[in-house]
Parts: structure tokens; sequence; C-alpha cells
């Protein structure tokens, strides 16, 4: 790797503030502690490149390719990262509160503890991608992928997540309060998830593990839930109408005030489905 291109030397700690390095193959180049905000790095091939604890604030990496790069504690924040690709990067405990990464590509990336506050992720791929703790409040996921991913104990407060595919991902310990979803989380591990006054209505949680997860006044209308395992989950004032239960285990679970009118409990099972009150509505007389 060239120690100068176009004039600036590139060594770590570098000052390089508002410099036009795009397009430029900078594979394997050591950038660690450098100061970056605000450079022009469109196009630019860093692959393998350790940008660790870099300052990145305001930067155009647009197209960019960090296959593999380290952007370990790097400062993202309103960096612009659309359409570049990141698979395999560590971005461990990175600041990117409202960075752009629309359509990047961040499979299997290492995200745990990073800082997505605000962030756009609207159909970035994050299939496999460890998001163990991270912060993706109020984050735009529309249509992301983010299939077997590990988001145990992340903050998913007030995020958007219509159309996101978190298929066989793991939200152990996550918090969904206020979340908006139209999802595909069949078959994903919630249990102990926090979504407490979640919208999940419609949202595809089928043989989904909710055990134990706070669900109260959550809104999961027309949600399938089939052969889901709702044990011991709370779904005190939780909105159910016209939810799919089929073979769902709600052993030990919490339903007062629950609303389950015209969902499908057949071959639901636990203690609370031999209550007579949660089957009074397919006594209405129809009209």
């Amino acid at each position: 790797m060239r120690g100068e291109v176009r004039g600036y030397r590139l060594r770590p700690g570098a000052i390089l503030r508002n410099v036009n390095l795009s397009r430029e193959q900078l594979t394997l180049v050591k950038l660690n502690q450098a100061d970056l905000s605000m450079a022009d790095l469109r196009g630019t091939i860093l692959n393998r490149a350790n940008l660790s604890q870099a300052n990145l604030t305001l930067a155009y990496l647009d197209g960019a390719m960090l296959i593999g790069a380290n952007l370990f504690h790097a400062i993202l924040v309103k960096a612009s990262l659309q359409r570049a690709n990141l698979r395999d990067a560590i971005l461990s405990g990175a600041q990117l509160v409202e960075a752009r990464l629309t359509d990047a590509m961040l499979h299997g990336c290492q995200l745990d503890q990073a800082n997505l506050e605000k962030a756009d992720l609207e159909r970035a791929d994050l299939g496999g991608t460890n998001l163990q703790g991270a912060n993706l409040s109020r984050t735009c996921l529309h249509f992301a992928n983010l299939s077997y991913a590990n988001l145990n104990g992340a903050n998913l407060n007030n995020a958007e997540l219509s159309g996101t595919n978190l298929l066989g991902a793991s939200l152990e310990g996550a918090h969904l309060n206020g979340a908006n979803t139209l999802a595909n989380l069949a078959g994903s591990n919630l249990e102990r998830a926090n979504l407490a006054g979640a919208n999940l209505s419609d949202a595809q949680l089928s043989r989904a593990v909710l055990a134990s997860a706070n669900l109260e006044g959550a809104n999961l209308s027309g949600t399938n839930l089939y052969r889901a395992d709702l044990r011991g989950a709370n779904l005190t004032g939780a909105t159910l109408e016209g939810a799919n239960l089929e073979g769902a285990n709600l052993e030990g679970a919490l339903l007062k005030d629950t609303d389950f009118l015209w969902s499908n409990l057949s071959q639901a099972t636990g203690d609370a489905m031999r209550r007579e009150d949660l089957w009074d509505w397919q006594e209405l007389e129809i009209l």
C-alpha cells in the first residue's frame, strides 16, 4: 500500500479532513485513529483496511468497498454509506447515529454494541449480522434483511420494521417498545423480549419463541402465531383480534383483558385455554 496518495500521507492518526480520495485503491491501508471527517471516499476500495477508531463523521462512502474492514469503535455519525459493501466488516461499538445505509451490504458484520439510532437501513442486507446489544432505536429498517441476525439485548424501541425479514433471528431480551412492524419473524427467538406496546399487527410469527416475553398492550391483530411458544408471556391488555393461534402454547401466560375476538385458538394449549370467558365471542349471535 502506497504511503502517499494524491499528495496526502496515509498513516495512522493522519489528519485528512475534507480530502478527496474517491475511487482510489486503498486495500489494507492503515488509517486507524485518522480524522477523515467529511472526506470523499465514494467508490473507494478499502477492503481489509484498518479504520478502527477513525473519525468518519459526515464522510461520503457511497458505493465504497469495505469488505472485511476494521471499523472498531469508528465514528460514522451522519456518514453516507449508501450501496456500500461492508460484508464481514468489524463495526463493534461504532457510532452510526443518523448514518445513511440504504441498500448497503452488511452481511456477516460485527455490529455488537454499535449505536445506530435514527440510522436509515432501508433495504440493507444484515443477514447473519451480530447486533447484540446494539442501539437501533428509531432506526428505519423498511424491507431490510435481518434473517438469522443476532439481536439479543438490542434496543429496537420505536424502530420502523415494515417489510423487514427477521426469519430465524434471535431477539432474546430485545426491546421493541412502540416498534412498528409488518415483518417476517417466523421461527425467530424472542424469548424474554420486551415488546410492550409494539405494533405487530399482521406480522408473521409462526413457530416463534415468545416465552416470557412482555407483550403488554401490544397490537397482534391479524398476526400469525401458528404453533408459537407463548409460555409465561405477558399478554395483559394485548389485542389479538383475528390472530391465528392454532397450536400455540399459552401455558402460564398472563391474559388479563386480552382481546381474542375472532382469533383462531384451535389446538392452543395452556391452563388459560379452559377459561370460558376466552370463548364468549363464539357465542355471539351473527346478525
